[in-house]
């Protein structure tokens, strides 16, 4: 079993940055793909990266690519979606999530999920 703990969500102008951690409970951390996801209001929820175990491969969705990094500390159990030039299309509640061996796009396959964290960008 894994706790996932989302922080740093928070109101950030258009252009801005912002940086979102997620703390993961548990001596197994680094055996789990972590992916992030989010979710604006209406709309489904919506793949927007993933970092391999060790953290040495990512993806990302082309809507946030070159603008959002992910990256993770497993000394630490935590990963980090860092987000830059921030639009406000980008608003939405911002999810970690968990699964083991490969980084997949569907949501549906990550085991672990937390809470969520809203990000909200003005223009």
């Amino acid at each position: 079993q894994v706790q996932l703990v989302e922080s740093g969500g928070g109101l950030v102008q258009a252009g801005g940055s912002r940086r979102l951690s997620c703390a993961a409970s548990g001596p197994t951390f680094s055996t789990y793909v972590m992916g992030w996801f989010r979710q604006a209001p209406g709309k489904e929820r919506e793949f927007v990266g993933a970092i391999s175990r060790g953290g040495s491969s990512t993806s990302y969705a082309d809507s946030v690519k070159g603008r959002f990094t992910i990256s993770r500390d497993n000394a630490k159990n935590t990963v980090y979606l860092q987000m830059n030039s921030l639009k406000p299309e980008d608003t939405a509640v911002y999810y970690c999530a968990a699964r083991p061996y490969s980084i997949v796009r569907e949501g549906s396959k990550y085991n672990y999920w937390g809470q969520g964290t809203q990000v909200t960008v003005s223009s």
